[in-house]
């Protein structure tokens, strides 16, 4: 009798909790939507957002970048290492008298 009485009481709770998921889910969606209408870029932001979102970027890259000055932050940095040539090694046992 306990175990009808559990499966009740997740039953009830669970309708109660899902117009609240739903609404979550919706936003969820909408923000997703709105990102994509942007190019993934901010949407709606504030001048005040933007202002503090560029100082954020430069001090970034004042502090990361200090030799080079990158076009764009969000890729990968391409690293060359060139190898230095290697003298040849003389196979042959060295003889000691």
């Amino acid at each position: 009798m306990s175990s009808s009485i559990v499966r009740i009481s997740v039953r009830s709770y669970s309708k109660a909790v899902d117009p609240i998921q739903q609404l979550f889910v919706d936003k969820i969606r909408e923000y997703d939507q709105k990102l994509k209408a942007n190019g993934g870029a901010l949407f709606d932001p504030t001048p005040e957002l933007e202002r503090e979102r560029s100082n954020q970027y430069l001090m970034l890259k004042r502090q990361l970048f200090k030799d080079s000055n990158p076009e764009n932050l969000t890729q990968f940095p391409e690293f060359r290492f060139e190898d230095r040539p290697l003298d040849d090694i003389n196979m042959e046992p060295s003889k000691k008298n």
